[in-house]
């Protein structure tokens, strides 16, 4: 087989040889995408303007918000423009960028995730240590940490994944994804990359279950709890929280764990578009705009920059958070 090593760009997945489907799938995923910007910066807004959600708890949601604003924005602009202008080429540092900050925004995700956690642990289970865990200085910590290992972790992930010797440079999915790149290989160097990523399937699979055990301690706790208000405003705060996480793993579970030779095209497909689009559109949904606060502070935010939005976003857009 032809040796690839020096190419500079790599070909993906068409969604479609149709022109017609192409352009239907260019407005689909141009929709997704405009819907997941608007509501991760809606959050971003509402939390950095509003000195009433200035929490840990808020914190940590705004920064969630930052992260899927960045994974979506890596993948998703470049699989409309391939779908627009009718081609299937990436340049090779233009594959390496995706993989690069695909990692950095999803790991840092999953470790904010875990943070989040903890912090719904701490103020439901130990409230009264709340103030002094979590503090202003051990929040941006827990943040920075989160930032920082997931640099270091893509780092890992980017170079043993370009280090190895390519025979193909087509790619069998629309965007640079690991393991349809460790296919290409025609040296046993692949193996180091099979080895962090299964060492990161450990790490992930952690954090996980340090998640579940927090939060059947965070249950136990609210099912005690003899107020029914306070169990109602406990689980409104941590059942969104548990849907997320579940969905960011059961989702990256389909690409990183599935048989690959085994799975169609099109499922492959499915599954990419399941794990990196979705999450990013479905969080502002599913774990900020159901939040009380977070719609307040959105209707006060467009009653004060202009009376007439203020009117426009509480007719058609604030049904939709109810």
């Amino acid at each position: 087989m032809p040796n690839f090593t020096s190419t500079s760009e790599f070909l993906l997945l068409e969604f479609s040889n149709i022109r017609e489907l192409q352009i239907l799938h260019f407005f689909v995923f141009l929709a997704v995408y405009v819907t997941a910007v608007t509501g991760n910066l809606l959050i971003i807004i509402a939390v950095v303007l509003d000195h009433h959600l200035h929490t840990p708890m808020y914190f940590f949601l705004m920064n969630l918000a930052v992260l899927d604003l960045g994974s979506v924005s890596v993948m998703v602009p470049k699989a409309m423009a391939n779908s627009l202008l009718n081609t299937r080429s990436i340049s090779y540092s233009g594959c390496v960028a995706q993989v690069f900050f695909y990692f950095v925004f999803s790991g840092s995700n999953f470790a904010t995730l875990t943070v989040m956690a903890h912090d719904r642990y701490v103020a439901i289970c130990c409230p009264l240590q709340y103030e002094a865990t979590m503090h202003k200085a051990a929040c941006i910590r827990m943040a920075a940490s989160a930032w920082i290992a997931s640099i270091l972790n893509a780092t890992l992930h980017t170079g043993s994944t370009f280090a190895i010797t390519f025979c193909s440079n087509i790619i069998n999915q629309f965007f640079c994804e690991v393991p349809q790149i460790v296919k290409l290989s025609c040296s046993n160097l692949y193996l180091i990359e099979i080895g962090i990523l299964l060492f990161s399937c450990i790490l992930i699979g952690g954090c996980f279950t340090y998640i579940i055990i927090t939060y059947i301690q965070i249950f136990a706790t609210v099912l005690r709890m003899p107020s029914v208000q306070g169990r109602k405003k406990a689980l409104s705060t941590c059942l969104p929280h548990l849907i997320v996480v579940c969905l960011l793993v059961f989702t990256g579970m389909f690409a990183y764990l599935r048989p690959p030779d085994n799975t169609s095209s099109d499922l492959s497909i499915l599954f990419a578009v399941i794990y990196v689009m979705l999450p990013p559109l479905l969080n502002p949904f599913i774990y900020s705009m159901r939040n009380k606060d977070i719609k307040i502070a959105l209707l006060k935010l467009t009653k004060i920059s202009h009376p007439s939005l203020h009117v426009w976003f509480y007719r058609f857009i604030f049904p939709f958070f109810l």
